[in-house]
């Protein structure tokens, strides 16, 4: 199916990025050295702007990048996933190059994340209306204002946004042939993935999830399978455990949890839970802050 250009008369985006957050924050604007180099770093990635000149992008062996690539024309460079990367003959003149880091809530199992490719480079001049948001975010970025900081960190988050529409509305010239993307590009596969994502904690049902997009079950089983590369039944399972390790990490008590993403009892989720994870949620919890408090003192 061909989507093109088309809008599609529904948000697409909201709920997801509601759920699971994205933060951006400014760490440069202006020249650069001939080479700089950006760090991988599990759960955060990278948005850069070019909006003058050319610069070179080199990747590590084995990235699975391309090990150079050369960027002639003013682009977005964004890279959702950690992969070391380094800027060779970067803009030296002026404020037209800017770069943020990109926070993933949730980190490596954002399920955006888990959803884009490692690297998309977008020219700017392809994305309908992200020149006035680019506008604003360059004279920001350029002189020391009240609240200029925020502001910059929110009108990075504005374009990342765009971006994110451009790739839902062009999944084939995003590279993206199947996945979340894909998915939400496909306006009767979306519409179901929306309800999905606005009411997680709704008994849903094959025949419901199918009433969503205006399909036969067997037609939507099919091409959700085929899409999404799982079945309904497993991308709701999957959300569903993504809220819950979210909510866990809040503190929330697992029966609240379980009620509210419709399981029967706390025993119900927790088993769900061991099945997709190989650990009780407790004991996930409990590693997770471990790590979290190791990363801590190592840093």
């Amino acid at each position: 199916m061909n989507t093109g250009n088309q809008e599609f008369q529904f948000d697409r985006l909201s709920a997801l990025l509601e759920r699971f957050r994205v933060r951006a924050q400014l760490f440069h604007s202006g020249a650069l050295c001939d080479v700089t180099r950006f760090d991988a770093q599990i759960g955060r990635g990278f948005l850069h702007v070019l909006r003058r000149g050319e610069l070179d992008l080199h990747h590590q062996p084995r990235s699975g990048l391309p090990r150079r690539l050369h960027i002639k024309e003013p682009s977005l460079i964004f890279y959702p996933q950690p992969r070391v990367h380094e800027f060779h003959n970067a803009p030296k003149e002026g404020c037209d190059f800017t770069c943020a880091v990109v926070e993933f809530e949730q980190g490596a199992q954002h399920p955006l994340v888990r959803a884009l490719p490692a690297l998309v480079v977008l020219p700017l001049a392809q994305v309908k209306g992200l020149e006035q948001a680019l506008t604003l975010l360059f004279a920001e970025a350029e002189e020391a204002r009240c609240g200029q900081r925020l502001l910059v960190d929110r009108l990075f988050e504005v374009v990342l946004i765009q971006l994110l529409r451009w790739l839902i509305q062009h999944p084939q010239e995003s590279g993206e042939h199947t996945g979340l993307i894909k998915g939400l590009a496909d306006p009767q596969l979306a519409r179901a993935l929306i309800a999905i994502h606005e009411a997680p904690g709704h008994p849903w049902t094959l025949e419901e999830m199918a009433q969503q997009a205006a399909m036969s079950r067997s037609s939507f089983a099919a091409r959700f399978k085929q899409v999404l590369q799982e079945t309904p039944a497993d991308y709701l399972s999957n959300w569903r455990l993504a809220i819950a390790k979210q909510e866990l990490q809040r503190g929330k008590p697992l029966q609240v949890i379980a009620h509210e993403l419709a399981y029967a009892n706390a025993s119900a989720l927790s088993r769900m839970f061991a099945q997709k994870m190989g650990v009780s949620p407790m004991g996930w919890l409990r590693g997770r802050t471990l790590r979290t408090s190791h990363t801590k003192f190592a840093s």
